[in-house]
């Protein structure tokens, strides 16, 4: 039996999905085209893979003793994938970088800066929650707030974000006393983001009570702010600066998010995901060395405290 690659891959991706809508979506191929690759597969092996239930596909027993040898072919396809991608010597191509919504904001209002030696370089820029698979190069780095706990995985910090209070210029703030604080509409995350930073002091702020007006998205609540909806606690890369937005007293010391560059240990070296790194860090670098130049009342936007490989 010799079983065709891409059979195969359909295999995995109808066991991962369950049935042949969302299969034929991951894969963006039809259904029949689905349906005449998994048969195709069975044929060569002789063997029932599926059983057809009315609302899913299911894994026989044969197709259970299939899917772990599938499973290592997918794994060293992904890493020839990644290593045929280092072996060009020259920082050109294209950079997939995945972040948060917020920092994506940060990054796309710099990108003149990051792009300056970078020409030949097109950058790709995700804005998303979810953790992209950089082994199977989703993206090719991400920056996030962990560290995720995965085998090949480089990582580097680039620095800490502060956070603050901001509210728009005409709302009545008074004395900035905690009770006066406490009497002003706010805006914060949903029940399903309130693991966000500064979540907690707000809630603390309130005592449990929820904010007035809950989001999904830094990007939303920004704007809600920006609106003279209520307070909110924001990065302030995203509130320092922004005329219709004021700060609120002093940086928060006990919020606060580390910034994580992440990468597969397969490309590093790549020349153009390297010079990416490179210009990254250089961007955190300069951010710290305004913020120190500003003084430390300021409290800026990016607190970066030591960069490191």
């Amino acid at each position: 039996m010799t079983a065709d690659w891409n059979d195969l891959r359909v295999f995995l991706t109808l066991s991962r999905e369950g049935n042949l809508s969302a299969a034929a979506r991951r894969l963006e191929v039809s259904h029949p085209t689905i349906a005449r690759r998994i048969k195709a597969l069975e044929d060569s092996i002789g063997a029932r893979l599926f059983d057809r239930l009315p609302d899913r596909f299911a894994l026989t027993a044969a197709g259970e003793e299939l899917l772990a040898d599938a499973q290592a072919m997918e794994q060293a396809a992904e890493s020839i994938h990644r290593r045929s991608a280092g072996l060009t010597d020259t920082a050109r191509g294209t950079v997939r970088l995945s972040a948060g919504e917020a920092m994506t904001g940060f990054l796309a209002r710099h990108l003149p800066r990051l792009r300056r030696n970078l020409q030949c370089i097109e950058f790709e820029l995700t804005a998303s929650h979810m953790l992209a698979n950089l082994s199977r190069r989703e993206a090719d780095l991400l920056i996030r707030e962990q560290v995720p706990d995965l085998a090949g995985i480089v990582t580097r910090r680039l620095g800490r974000v502060a956070y603050a209070v901001y509210g728009g210029p005409n709302l009545p703030v008074g004395d900035r006393s905690r009770d006066t604080l406490r009497g002003l509409p706010w805006l914060g995350f949903d029940d399903d983001h309130n693991y966000m930073p500064g979540q907690s002091w707000v809630f603390d702020l309130l005592d449990g009570a929820r904010p007035g007006v809950r989001v999904n998205n830094w990007l939303v609540l920004h704007e809600a702010a920006r609106a003279g909806a209520g307070l909110a606690v924001l990065p302030c890369y995203l509130g320092d600066g922004d005329p219709a937005l004021r700060r609120i007293g002093p940086v928060l010391q006990e919020v606060g998010a580390d910034q994580w560059l992440l990468v597969h240990r397969d490309l590093r070296a790549l020349p153009r995901v390297r010079a990416v790194m490179d210009a990254l860090v250089q961007l955190f670098r300069d951010e710290r060395a305004s913020i120190e130049g500003l003084g430390a009342e300021s409290g800026g936007p990016l607190r970066v405290s030591g960069v490191r490989s």
